[in-house]
């Protein structure tokens, strides 16, 4: 008997939405976070239609709370008349309580940033991949860069003899 695919579960859209390519260049990541965002209807039907942007979002921790600023969802022209679409308002992240108390003394006592990595679909759900971080120096940033090309190289060299 052939294996059987699974079917994806209505209204999952399939993965990754936006990724934030630049975060793992910029910092040295150490601990991965998965977070669930407060949204409103149009900013759901927004991102299901890809129009959402990471690249100059971050995670400010305010009063105990974690908020995610700077993400861009740019409405769709079919939102309602009705509704006040602000495409960069800020967030609240949906955390548990001993990872919001971890992230809080990582940011306050140890001098860790918090990025946001990528946004994908769980389960209909909408997540926010954060990464717990320290930023890199020019040096680590070239080592980082050497290092691909190296193992680009390499696998140029295994793939033609």
């Amino acid at each position: 008997m052939g294996k059987t695919k699974k079917k994806k579960s209505a209204g999952d859209g399939g993965g990754r939405i936006a990724a934030n390519k630049r975060a793992r260049y910029d910092y040295a990541v150490e601990q991965t976070y998965e977070a669930g965002l407060v949204m409103l209807g149009w900013e759901i039907k927004s991102i299901r239609a890809g129009r959402v942007q990471l690249s100059e979002s971050y995670v400010i921790i305010h009063r105990g709370e974690a908020w995610l600023h700077g993400c861009h969802i740019t409405p769709l022209s079919s939102a309602s008349t009705h509704v006040v679409a602000e495409p960069v308002r800020r967030r609240k992240l949906l955390l548990h309580r001993d990872e919001l108390s971890k992230l809080i003394g990582s940011v306050e006592r140890k001098g860790y940033t918090i990025v946001p990595l990528a946004l994908y679909w769980k389960r209909a759900r909408v997540k926010l991949e954060i990464g717990l971080a320290k930023g890199k120096k020019t040096h680590d940033k070239r080592a980082t860069e050497k290092s691909r090309d190296w193992a680009r190289e390499k696998e140029r060299l295994m793939k033609h003899g």
